[in-house]
């Protein structure tokens, strides 16, 4: 019962899909201008981050400035990228 217990936890702690491809996750960007949310969703939908920026831009004028509530919002939401030091 264990045994199979370990392997659940394992599986769910991995960061591969049920068939063995890697899992697309949603980080916080390294390539950021303010906190890095447009660049990590520009990562995520793998375009250029200008795009990103330009809607989100956009979109706060558009919207009467609620655009930098959401991107408050999303950059205390979407976790940071984890480095990969060794």
């Amino acid at each position: 019962m264990k045994d199979k217990e370990l392997m659940c936890t394992e599986n769910h702690n991995s960061n591969t899909s049920e068939d063995g491809n890697p899992e697309k996750r949603l980080y916080r960007s390294q390539n950021k201008i303010i906190l890095g949310v447009c660049a990590g969703i520009a990562e995520f939908f793998n375009i250029d981050p200008i795009i990103i920026r330009l809607l989100a831009v956009f979109f706060t004028l558009a919207g009467m400035g609620s655009g930098i509530a959401t991107y408050i919002i999303a950059a205390i939401i979407i976790p940071k990228k984890p480095t990969d030091q060794g």
